[in-house]
């Protein structure tokens, strides 16, 4: 069995990329996985359902690449449902304190080390597992959670945060971000870049995963200058709707 994993895409010389989806379109999906090294389904604040999330999940388990969901603000029972799905990593949004990533993290993991409910059918048949006892012990490995550092709490509990043994690693929201740290939406303010440096030092330090948004390109690559493992790369509505414009432009000259 073999189960696409965040970890299998990280490591290399440069930064793995996401593709960033919030349309529930599964050959979009496909689409994008084709040329990114994973998928995120941004359910917090896309446009999927239910059915359109499964079907995400299970276009990037055929393709070999890990699924990734982004669940709504503390939706625990959201959470354990993705991995059901196949997903195998779960980013939760304004995580505000060590204990709050503490009950994330463990809703993710299977007892003795965490809360997860059993249930992954639908993984089980994904992934191969010649059981329900082979599923969870590769699971148990395999899932990554990521807590959002958006929040002012968080910001300043990021050690604390970085200190929960069951946290995968840290998902960086530079708009978010910056309003709490500012007061004004500035994802590439001098003060935003500053924290989001400070927090990848950081993670990296625990030993553990560091994420982040880039809008575009430029952003992508002054993320990945700074050491992040993990870029999600705008998004597939902004992919087209720039798309869209280029090619009317250069048409119309």
């Amino acid at each position: 069995m073999t189960i696409p994993t965040l970890r299998s895409i990280l490591g290399q010389e440069r930064a793995a990329l996401s593709a960033w989806s919030g349309l529930g379109d599964a050959v979009v999906h496909e689409t994008l996985l084709r040329a990114f090294d994973a998928i995120t389904l941004d359910v917090q604040h896309g446009l999927q359902g239910i059915s359109e999330i499964r079907e995400g999940c299970a276009r990037a388990a055929f393709l070999g690449k890990p699924a990734i969901v982004r669940v709504p603000v503390g939706d625990l029972a959201m959470a354990g449902r993705v991995l059901d799905f196949g997903a195998t990593g779960v980013i939760m949004p304004m995580v505000d304190s060590a204990e709050e990533a503490r009950q994330f993290a463990r809703a993710l993991l299977y007892p003795p080390l965490g809360t997860r409910s059993f249930g992954p059918a639908r993984a089980v048949d994904l992934f191969g597992a010649a059981s329900g006892a082979a599923y969870i012990d590769a699971a148990q490995e395999a899932i990554v959670s990521l807590a959002m550092i958006e929040t002012a709490g968080a910001f300043r509990e990021i050690d604390a945060i970085l200190d929960v043994p069951e946290l995968g690693g840290v998902f960086v929201g530079p708009s978010d971000l910056s309003l709490a740290l500012t007061g004004r939406l500035d994802p590439n303010g001098a003060g935003t870049d500053e924290a989001a440096l400070s927090i990848c030092r950081k993670s990296k330090a625990a030993g553990k995963i560091a994420a982040v948004y880039a809008a575009n390109a430029p952003d992508a690559r002054r993320y990945q200058a700074m050491g992040y493992d993990l870029i999600c790369v705008a998004s597939d509505v902004s992919l087209l709707k720039q798309a869209s414009l280029a090619i009317c432009a250069d048409i119309r000259g």
